[in-house]
């Protein structure tokens, strides 16, 4: 046998076995259970109409329906695990301190105003309820609501704390949690392997990387949650005239399609289309979407669940245009 023909006849095998294992891939992974489904996320719990990851947002979005509440956890220089997004506390307080330097009963309570991060020169008024809370006050309000935790930084005492809260209120099977960060990730798969984690930024990559080499059927994959941006959001954050002036239009089967969409095509798709084919179906979430066009856009790629700062006007979209579960 020459060495052309053994090469055709390997790369032919390779290819048509992992054609067959990503049609049956339970040949090869058992099945994971899903404890729960989410096409409703709300940011923060919902940033843009009440203050972010306040108590407040969060009775708002789950009187609303909210599949889930997505927040973000630190912890104080006495070690209380708080939901709070960054690290400093300038943005969210005024006050320039970093909350690991500042005990809980220290802490300020949030400004009165807001701005929204994923909506351009858009802000939200609080009213009455500006104090940070603690996870546990979270847990202890909403004990059947799934919870989206994002561990803000690499620190294992956070992550274990995180873990003992999840464990000691009976929710490993309604919490998900990680950060873009892999070293996280790998930590707190780690400290619990029972609570689901997300896709790092790193992992995503190498997702990508397996499934259009044939290789994702032989790697088993420990995550169950996709949570991605749409590339089209990032470009109307950063200047939305330039967004507008730069569409191009291409053919395709006699059909228009805006630049943008095309873009969100490829990244969406690419990541969400091997999940057709996986044993236990992961879930994609995109964010932050806060416009009525943007929410269709990604239901109609493919995206299991959506996360807003803006839940009410999600769930009026998701009930007018019938994508409820």
């Amino acid at each position: 046998m020459s060495a052309a023909v053994y090469v055709i006849s390997t790369v032919t095998g390779y290819v048509l076995t992992s054609a067959f294992l990503l049609k049956y891939p339970s040949l090869l992974h058992r099945r994971k259970k899903e404890a729960f489904r989410s096409r409703h996320i709300s940011h923060r719990g919902g940033a843009g109409e009440n203050l972010e990851n306040t108590m407040a947002a969060f009775r708002h979005a789950v009187q609303l329906g909210t599949d889930m509440l997505e927040l973000d956890c630190h912890l104080t220089k006495d070690e209380q695990v708080v939901v709070l997004h960054d690290s400093n506390l300038k943005r969210s307080t005024g006050i320039n301190a970093y909350i690991s330097d500042v005990a809980y009963a220290d802490l300020p309570p949030y400004l009165c105003k807001l701005g929204v991060t994923f909506k351009r020169e858009c802000y939200c008024e609080g009213g009455d309820d500006k104090r940070i809370p603690l996870l546990r006050d979270v847990f202890e309000s909403f004990p059947n609501t799934p919870v989206n935790i994002d561990i803000k930084v690499n620190n294992d005492i956070l992550i274990k704390k995180v873990s003992e809260l999840v464990v000691q209120y009976n929710r490993e099977h309604l919490t998900v949690w990680g950060n873009s960060s892999n070293k996280i990730i790998k930590k707190c798969y780690k400290e619990n392997p029972q609570i689901p984690v997300f896709f790092s930024l790193h992992r995503v990559l190498l997702l990508l990387g397996l499934f259009y080499t044939g290789l994702l059927p032989f790697v088993p994959l420990k995550e169950q949650f996709l949570e991605i941006p749409m590339p089209s959001i990032i470009s109307k954050l950063k200047d939305p005239e330039h967004q507008k002036r730069s569409q191009l239009y291409v053919q395709s089967d006699g059909r228009s399609f805006e630049w943008n969409f095309a873009l969100d095509w490829n990244v969406i798709m690419g990541l969400f289309y091997w999940s057709l084919f996986f044993p236990f179906k992961p879930q994609v979430y995109v964010w932050v979407l806060n416009d009525e066009e943007d929410f269709k856009r990604a239901f109609d790629l493919g995206a299991t669940g959506i996360m807003t700062d803006y839940p009410t006007k999600l769930k009026e979209f998701m009930e007018k245009n019938s994508y409820t579960k």
